[in-house]
């Protein structure tokens, strides 16, 4: 199943959804806002992406920086992060697509045309 976790007015996001229709992957869409990633999803997410963590939080996001995240990314351990990522949607960088048992965070079309193309 793929999956794509986005927010609708993101225009990152609409973007990644134009790259997935035009390439012709059905996709479910998945409301970060409503809908987080739950704290199992992301830990395995987290094990599998060289970035670990760190890919994960938004850091441009205005709740990021209200929470002062950039400090208690310092403090916090990874398990009370993974906690925080699952009950904040808007704290998680977006989009976020789930496809054959692999994950990609953010969009970049480079970064969606290479992944496809090894596919």
């Amino acid at each position: 199943m793929t999956r794509l976790f986005c927010i609708d007015r993101c225009t990152t996001c609409q973007a990644a959804k134009k790259d997935l229709k035009e390439r012709g992957v059905a996709y479910d869409s998945i409301d970060l806002k409503t809908d987080p990633p739950t704290k199992e999803e992301l830990t395995r997410w987290i094990k599998q992406h060289p970035r670990g963590i760190a890919a994960f939080f938004n850091t441009s996001g205005i709740l990021y920086r209200e929470l002062d995240m950039k400090t208690k990314r310092k403090e916090l351990s990874e398990e009370e992060l993974v906690e925080l990522l699952s009950s904040e949607g808007m704290l998680v960088k977006r989009p976020i697509l789930e496809y054959q048992g692999e994950v990609i965070v953010g969009y970049k079309k480079e970064m969606y045309e290479d992944f496809f193309d090894a596919k």
